[in-house]
């Protein structure tokens, strides 16, 4: 059998001990790689320097309580500084970023840990930073595209000349769905190097629970249940969900999962519809704890205005609930059958709430969603992903 390949992982998007949820789903895809037992890996996690631990200052006090090096769970993770003025941010932050990491990449070289490949997330700052450091440190890298990288941030001129500086010197592009290749190769990147590895689900975590004992053990009543599962901003359309209750009959409640800035405006949004009864705020729920919530539910709506590939629609599904989800990027590609759920082409809550109607009339037995959900584990994805590393690291050492 050939050695484990070395990988560095970096990226912002990693979860810490004081941030657990954050950038959970690039940690569970290399969680899955791990498991093959044929990469070993580190991660370079930086998060922005912050003087203060004080709460007063939110999320900025977290950054400041970020230790620089710890074990999440068994993977060696270290969390280096870097610097991110306000309102000119985001266009130094691929080269700070760099500035602030290669420190870390070099020491841990020197410490005997000389990695193969750089495993870069997210295209802006992040893949645009490991580009530089695979440079100067002389070593392959791969970029995988999330989302918002591409949809979003490569709209403006600067990141996008960026964007595209480094899938041409990237040794492979990644994308969790293939609506991100599209649209990376769209921008002008080459299609030989564009490579589709969608997420898959944890069928072991997310696993059907009886839903009246989930629905005990949560303390939620018998009636039609919706969820609305994600970081409480704008984009993830909570605000959406809580509208469509109101063109749906008054034994149907919502309860909405996560934390985020808009919680008080979405809260104060029930209480002017009359709906402070009919919708429930759970909080931050933890990964372990989010299928109890799942399977309590009749269905989960996803109102999103974009999204690269949605972990909580299969995540539901693995579950056995049905999703109503805005038919935008990735998202189409997950919901596939009625058996999977409904796909909402207009981004608006009567739409939703018409979908949600269509669904409840006609309720797939919990044990069909589950089977769709298993079409999507983890198998194929690390497998193609191991080589493609091992093909490029091959190809690396052959040009020394």
């Amino acid at each position: 059998m050939s050695p484990p390949i070395r990988t560095l992982l970096f990226s912002t998007l990693y979860p810490s001990v004081v941030r657990p949820l954050h950038g959970i789903f690039v940690e569970t895809r290399l969680r899955e790689l791990l498991k093959s037992g044929e990469v070993e890996t580190r991660v370079i996690a930086p998060v922005p320097w912050f003087p203060s631990r004080a709460r007063r200052f939110g999320e900025y006090a977290t950054f400041a309580a970020t230790p620089c090096r710890e074990l999440h769970g068994d993977i060696e993770v270290h969390h280096p500084r870097y610097f991110l003025p306000p309102k000119v941010g985001m266009n130094i932050a691929p080269r700070t970023l760099a500035i602030g990491a290669l420190p870390t990449a070099r020491r841990m070289i020197e410490d005997g840990f000389d990695f193969d490949l750089i495993d870069a997330h997210y295209y802006y700052p992040d893949g645009v930073a490991a580009s530089i450091l695979a440079r100067k440190l002389g070593k392959p890298f791969v970029v995988t595209a999330r989302g918002s990288d591409l949809n979003l941030i490569a709209r403006y001129p600067h990141p996008r000349r960026l964007i595209l500086q480094t899938a041409a010197n990237a040794h492979a592009s990644i994308g969790v769905c293939k609506a991100l290749m599209d649209r990376l190769e769209e921008l002008g990147a080459d299609p030989a190097k564009l490579h589709v590895l969608r997420n898959g689900v944890d069928l072991e975590r997310f696993r059907p629970e009886e839903k009246a004992l989930a629905r005990r053990k949560l303390g939620l009543p018998d009636q039609t249940l919706l969820l609305s599962v994600g970081h409480l901003v704008e984009l993830k359309g909570h605000h959406i969900a809580i509208e469509a209750l109101t063109s749906l009959p008054t034994t149907v409640s919502l309860v909405i999962a996560g934390a985020g800035p808009e919680r008080t405006a979405l809260r104060d949004l029930a209480g002017r519809l009359g709906l402070s009864a009919r919708v429930r705020f759970a909080g931050e729920v933890s990964h372990d704890e989010l299928r109890w919530w799942y399977s309590a539910a009749d269905a989960l709506l996803l109102c999103s205005s974009r999204e690269g590939w949605a972990n909580v629609l299969l995540e539901a599904m693995a579950c056995g609930t049905p999703v109503v989800a805005t038919a935008v990027s990735g998202t189409q590609e997950v919901v596939r059958t009625a058996v999977a759920g409904r796909l909402v082409p207009e981004r608006a809550a009567p739409s939703i709430a018409d979908a949600v109607r269509k669904l409840l009339a006609d309720l797939p037995e919990r044990a069909q969603v589950r089977r769709y959900a298993e079409g999507f584990d983890w198998t194929e994805t690390t497998q193609r992903q191991v080589e493609l590393f091992r093909e490029i690291t091959a190809s690396a050492r052959a040009s020394r």
